[in-house]
């Protein structure tokens, strides 16, 4: 029996509660925190069993420390913004706690999308004693998982990986993101780049496309090639791989209005003095867009994200598509949150679970796909994202 802080109340977090609270003899004791005390309320009213709920400033590592002090979790799930992941490893540091993620570190002053501020730690926790997983969510997570676990059962050697996030979903917005619309929108903004024959290329934003079929009648649509921070981290420690690309869809309608949102500036984020006081335009843009927690109860369809996989077997040619298909209504009637946040959510879920019943266990900082990729994907059957593989 383990106790859990989470941190962060939008609908990821939302998410990681809900699963957390259906594994009553893994997580005895639960605590949600967030800079919003209300969300988090809310979050615990929609329970069958009491948490516990907290107000705290992610990005100050002084008001983290005292929060871990009192209810001494046995780990910290982080899933607040990804600027404030370094606030929250150096609490855990200090506390001695374990420390899990779903997005790397990145400065608010800079989009740029690395492992090496977080890998840096690796020193500091290993001499601790403590842990700290990287990416537990599906792109990065489980994606990095499923490269794994094809390496460990499938491949001799992988040459070539393509993760490919498709969401067929629709909320019936003009223009929305499923995820914190400042992170989206940086993330898409932000120039292309992959991994190819030992170097790392780079293309203008959403210059590179191609077709994809999907299964399970999502059918073909149109893909982006975008950085993901998983590339970085597969190469690394699957150093057979030459060439790793990461693609995304978009519908026409969100690109447009995207467009035209770079055209006038709303997508800056740099300061802009207005009315006699500095704004970032891309936070200001944030508050007028719809939250994504609300677009649960709008959102239609499916998303399918998985990893299109070339290598060999024991000297054979073979190729492997492992992929997830999740149904936003499906995720709204179990957790209240639409598939986007569903399939971060339980990915956080399982690697908190892994970690505090010992299954998967280090001193220092790690990546998904350095754990034994088996008891991970048993555990996405069982919580909620069934996977499937084909051999083409």
């Amino acid at each position: 029996m383990a106790g859990v802080l989470i941190i962060g109340a939008g609908g990821v977090g939302q998410v990681v509660v809900h699963k957390c609270a259906q594994a009553r003899d893994v997580f005895s004791d639960i605590c949600l925190a967030s800079r919003n005390i209300e969300k988090c309320d809310r979050i615990a009213a929609q329970l069958k069993r009491p948490i516990r709920t907290a107000q705290v400033d992610a990005e100050k590592s002084a008001e983290l420390i005292p929060l871990i002090e009192s209810f001494k979790p046995d780990v910290v799930v982080n899933v607040a913004l990804p600027y404030q992941d370094l606030a929250i490893m150096n609490a855990c540091l200090k506390t001695g706690v374990d420390y899990l993620d779903t997005a790397n570190y990145e400065p608010r002053d800079e989009a740029r999308f690395s492992y090496l501020w977080q890998w840096a730690y690796h020193e500091r926790f290993r001499d601790k004693g403590i842990m700290a997983l990287l990416g537990s969510g599906f792109d990065p997570g489980v994606t990095n998982v499923f490269t794994a676990w094809a390496l460990k059962h499938h491949f001799s050697e992988i040459d070539e990986l393509d993760i490919i996030d498709c969401n067929a979903g629709d909320h019936g917005q003009p223009f929305a993101t499923n995820f914190n619309p400042e992170i989206n929108i940086r993330e898409v903004s932000a120039r292309g780049r992959y991994y190819e024959k030992g170097v790392w290329k780079e293309t203008d934003p959403l210059s590179e496309t191609m077709e994809f079929d999907f299964p399970e009648g999502i059918g073909k649509r149109k893909l982006y090639l975008l950085f993901h921070e998983e590339l970085e981290s597969l190469i690394k420690h699957i150093p057979s791989i030459k060439r790793a690309r990461f693609w995304m869809t978009f519908s026409d309608n969100y690109l447009k209005h995207l467009e035209v949102l770079k055209n006038v500036g709303m997508t800056r984020i740099d300061p802009v003095r207005f009315n006699g006081q500095d704004i970032i335009p891309l936070q200001f843009l944030k508050a007028l867009l719809p939250d994504p927690g609300s677009l649960g109860p709008l959102t239609k369809g499916k998303t399918c994200i998985g990893c299109l996989i070339k290598g060999n077997k024991d000297g054979q040619p073979k190729t492997l598509y492992i992929y997830n298909i999740c149904d936003h209504r499906a995720s709204y009637e179990e957790v209240g949150s639409q598939a986007v946040s569903y399939t971060t959510g339980v990915p956080a879920m399982i690697g908190a679970m892994l970690m505090v019943t010992g299954v998967w266990r280090g001193k220092g900082v790690f990546n998904m796909e350095e754990m034994d990729p088996d008891p991970f994907m048993e555990k996405l059957n069982i919580y909620g994202l069934p996977w499937q593989v084909k051999i083409i």
